[in-house]
This record gives C-alpha cells, sequence and structure tokens, in this order.
C-alpha cells in the first residue's frame, strides 16, 4: 500500500500519523460475514451489497421521479422494477469499476481489501457474476416501454466508461452523476413515454448534486490518487474544493426550483427544497480537506438528501392533492 503520509500538497491538506484507517471494506466486519455463506461474500461486496448507500443514492431520486411522472403514487410494478434496476445497475458498476481499477485499488488505502483486489475472487468469476446480473437487467426490460429501452442500453457504455475516466479527465464525477440519475429519466420515459424539460432538469440538478458529494468523497483519496497519476474532480478543485462544491449545490438547487416549477409541483415542494438547500449550507460549514474521515460522514449525509427530494415530489403532489 502506498505510504501517503509524506510530501503532500500541503494545498489539500495532511494526513498525521494518527489518522483513522480509511478503508471502506473489512471483510471480517459486516453483516455480509454474519450472515451469507462464506462463498457469497466475496459476490456480495463487488456488488457493494454490504455498502448500501450508493444504491439508496441511486434508487431514491428515481423514485422521486415517479412520484412526479405518476403526478401521486406510481404504480408497484414500477417501483418494483425501478428499484431492482437501481440496485442491480449500482452493483453492474461496481463490478466494472473493480474489473478495471484492481491493479489500482491494491495500491490505495480505502479500496485494498476489495474482494479482485485482495485475491478473494478471480477475475473470470467476477466477470460471470457481471453477465449474470446484466441478463436480469435484461429480463426487467420487458416490463419497459419501447422508449425506456433505448434510454437503458444507451446507459450501459456510460456505465462501463466511468471507470475509465479518471486516468483522463479530472471530471469522472460528472460521468458517474449521469449514469447514476439515469433511472430518473426512465421514470418520466416509461410513466408518460415523454421527458419534457422540467423533468430534464431536475435530472441535471441530481448530476451535479452528485458530482458535488461525490467529490467530498473523492478528496478521501485525494493523496493517493496524486501518487497514482489519476484524475478527479477533488485534484482539479484542490484547495478551492469548499467554494466548487458549494457552486455545484447552489446550481442544483437552482435546477430542482426551476424543474418543480416547469412540472408544476404544488407549493410544498418548494418548502422541503428551502430545506434542502439548508442541509447542503450544513455540509459546506463541515467539510474540511484535512478530515478525511468527515467527509465520510458527509457523503453518507446525502442519504437525507435523497430522502428529502422523495419527500418534496410526495408532496408536490400527493400531500397537496
Amino acid at each position: 500500500m502506498i505510504n501517503s503520509r509524506s510530501d503532500q500538497d500541503p494545498k489539500l491538506g495532511s494526513r498525521a500519523a494518527d489518522t483513522p484507517d480509511l478503508s471502506d471494506m473489512r471483510p471480517a466486519d459486516d453483516w455480509v460475514a454474519r450472515w451469507l455463506p462464506p462463498s457469497w461474500g466475496p459476490y456480495a461486496r463487488l456488488c457493494r451489497l454490504d455498502r448500501p448507500v450508493g444504491t439508496w443514492l441511486t434508487l431514491l431520486p428515481c423514485l422521486a421521479a415517479l412520484v412526479q411522472a405518476a403526478d401521486g403514487w406510481p404504480t408497484v410494478l414500477r417501483i418494483i422494477v425501478f428499484s431492482l434496476g437501481a440496485l442491480l445497475m449500482r452493483g453492474i458498476g461496481c463490478c466494472f469499476n473493480d474489473i478495471f481499477d484492481r491493479d489500482i485499488d491494491k495500491q490505495v488505502e480505502r479500496t485494498r481489501f476489495r474482494p479482485l483486489t485482495s485475491g478473494q475472487l478471480s477475475l473470470k468469476n467476477a466477470l460471470w457474476f457481471v453477465l449474470a446480473q446484466l441478463l436480469v437487467c435484461a429480463l426487467l426490460l420487458l416490463a419497459l416501454n419501447p422508449y425506456s429501452r433505448w434510454l437503458a442500453l444507451a446507459l450501459l457504455p456510460i456505465v462501463i466508461v466511468y471507470p475509465l475516466c479518471k486516468r483522463f479527465t479530472y471530471w469522472p464525477q460528472v460521468v458517474l452523476g449521469i449514469g447514476f440519475n439515469w433511472g430518473m429519466l426512465m421514470a418520466w420515459s416509461d410513466t408518460r413515454d415523454a421527458v419534457p424539460l422540467g423533468a430534464v432538469a431536475m435530472w441535471m440538478g441530481a448530476v451535479l448534486w452528485q458530482v458535488g458529494y461525490d467529490s467530498i468523497y473523492a478528496y478521501v483519496d485525494v493523496h493517493d490518487d496524486q501518487k497514482l497519476g489519476l484524475r478527479s474532480t477533488a485534484l482539479r478543485f484542490a484547495d478551492k474544493g469548499k467554494a466548487w462544491i458549494s457552486g455545484f449545490y447552489i446550481a442544483t438547487i437552482a435546477l430542482w426550483i426551476y424543474g418543480g416549477w416547469a412540472i408544476q409541483m404544488n407549493w410544498p415542494y418548494f418548502l422541503v427544497i428551502a430545506a434542502i438547500g439548508i442541509h447542503f449550507s450544513w455540509q459546506m460549514r463541515v467539510f474540511s480537506l484535512a478530515r478525511p474521515d468527515r467527509n465520510f460522514m458527509l457523503f453518507r449525509s446525502n442519504m437525507a438528501v435523497g430522502i428529502m427530494l422523495l419527500l418534496a415530489a410526495l408532496a408536490g403532489t400527493v400531500a397537496a392533492a
């Protein structure tokens, strides 16, 4: 593992000798180890079943879009299909990420225990696992209309190319945001057979929101990325991270206000969006380049934003009906 505790860029903060262990995967310390058969554990960790925050951050904006597109409660079938789709596509994205980065991850403090890196799983078995997930996704497409199927097919290359982006651009978080929130567009296409401008604005807001919170997350890896010659928004922003991320959060709120107005959300929607703005302000007060352990907490706190976005959609439709 790279020792990144010396000769670091002072603009990005420094790690003290007593910095906490930042590994995001400890095989002996999660529900997977306690409840699943040992042979299943590496597969569950490969698709991040033991780290559900990413799945919820994918699903919650999609559920909000389903509510907005239905102008109330979506059908149970759509909730099930889009929930499974979010779980699977997030898992597939994580699998591709670990497959492409298997040699890099062993040199990064946060990722050194991942299944492919640590030898718990072979590359061949990982590829078979990805194929199995893709086949299940193909079956889910049968429950969607033709417009949404084409959108789903357009998502696959985005999911595949994302892990490679940090090799040639400082903006991989943009690609990640596009892919993670693609289900919002599909929610409209499947419900209304159309994606209006207001829905696109809501999606763009979610993309910029993710660029913001994933940049916070990227600061955890910034020193290792420097050593390896990789790129991220954290390295692009350097010591101006708070200003950049604040800008993305402000743009997110602006787009969600416009999107809500364009799709005719009722007034309670805008009250909840204001609460999200307050939460963003709190994140920026707490955010620190020198505290990567705190950045983990801030990343996870965006679960609250996803929940509030869903509540905003419900408040703007069901609650005000």
